[in-house]
């Protein structure tokens, strides 16, 4: 490749990561909003939410077409071409985040204006919502630092949220009978899961590091096969 075309391909790769990881920006302003109208049960607010996601939606669409057409014109060495398989993946998770953001806006209509509120699981929900935000935002500097350990450390954040997540089912199932309260209740174990699905994506984010890294796909928390360290992997390079 010549020296300005390689050049030019260096400036389209690093744009169009920028582009990836300010997806997950546009998904933190999301999530805030998200988690306000939960808070004071802001349908207005909710409403907003479902209309931003046309912003990440039409930032997958960028990303992803301008690395087609990147790929088209250019044949990537292999360390890039870990970045440009990365960064597919990266925008999708970035969209999926987005739809479960949409996903509890649309719910919270269903508990209308003056729900019976049970404080104990609407704030495991709310913490379940900091949290998540944090994954995003830690997910998104170590992908810019190519940083493994704060990648792997995503781990450690997403079991509180998963803890948090069950803690909120058994506060569901003790409800008791009274059918408003239980419907309320079950759409906030509904607004847990989504929030509980955003860590995750989150954590695949985190393992899309390790990738562009190491070279070596694993994924950080595969219960059959127990996480190894960075050292471990690069004898096997």
């Amino acid at each position: 490749m010549p020296e300005r075309a390689r050049v030019h391909y260096q400036e389209e790769l690093e744009r169009l990561e920028n582009q990836a990881l300010g997806a997950l920006d546009l998904v933190v302003a999301m999530l805030d909003k998200t988690l306000e109208a939960i808070e004071h049960q802001d349908i207005e607010l909710a409403t907003l939410v479902i209309l931003d996601d046309d912003q990440v939606d039409g930032r997958y669409l960028e990303v992803h077409q301008g690395i087609l057409s990147l790929l088209a014109r250019q044949a990537p060495v292999a360390s890039d071409l870990r970045v440009v398989a990365a960064l597919l993946h990266v925008i999708k998770h970035a969209e999926r985040m987005g739809d479960q953001c949409v996903n509890i806006a649309k719910l919270l209509p269903v508990t209308g204006s003056e729900p019976p509120v049970q404080e104990e699981l609407r704030s495991r929900v709310a913490r379940m919502g900091v949290l998540a935000r944090a994954e995003v935002l830690q997910a998104q500097r170590a992908f810019a630092t190519r940083d493994i350990v704060l990648a792997e450390d995503l781990v450690r954040q997403d079991e509180e949220v998963n803890a948090l997540n069950r803690e909120c089912f058994g506060l569901v199932v003790e409800l008791g009978t009274d059918a408003d309260v239980r419907e309320w209740g079950l759409t906030m174990m509904l607004m847990a899961r989504a929030l509980e699905r955003i860590g995750d994506n989150a954590v695949d984010i985190g393992e899309q590091v390790a990738f562009v890294v190491s070279g070596l796909f694993r994924e950080f928390t595969d219960a059959t096969h127990p996480p190894r360290s960075e050292r471990e992997l690069r004898r096997q390079l």
